[in-house]
């Protein structure tokens, strides 16, 4: 089962949350890849979704989710209790998303950014598809 996450490799939230769900993902099911890099750049594009979006984008088995619905999923592959907030999935997608929204429009502000995208840990880099 393949399962990539692209991210914004600039937004210091996101590069945290890779190094979560890395964390919390023992058996390494999960690549990731950034939104501005070449690989990010291809899937999006095989996919048919804007290269500017601004999203958190999770793929799996071919199939594309976003914002929250992608975040959700994740959750769901994730060792632990943060399974559980896969149960959110049962709200209606608007609701899940405004929430989401609120915090992609400040995450530069309230996390901050970097200038270049986050360079993996060496014994990361087998999971980093850029």
């Amino acid at each position: 089962m393949e399962r990539i996450i692209l991210f914004d490799g600039v937004c210091n939230l996101c590069n945290s949350s890779v190094q979560f769900i890395i964390k919390r993902d023992t058996k390494g099911n999960f690549k990731f890849a950034s939104l501005q890099g070449a690989t990010g750049q291809k899937l999006l594009e095989k996919y048919g979704l804007n290269t500017d979006i601004n999203s958190f984008v999770f793929i799996e088995n071919e199939r594309i989710f976003v914002k929250s619905t992608g975040a959700l999923r994740v959750c769901r592959n994730l060792n632990g209790s943060w399974k559980m907030l896969s149960a959110f999935l049962v709200l209606p997608r608007f609701i899940r998303d405004f929430f989401y929204e609120i915090i992609v429009k400040n995450r530069y502000k309230w996390f901050g950014k970097k200038e270049t995208c986050m360079l993996p840990l060496p014994e990361w880099k087998n999971r980093f598809l850029d």
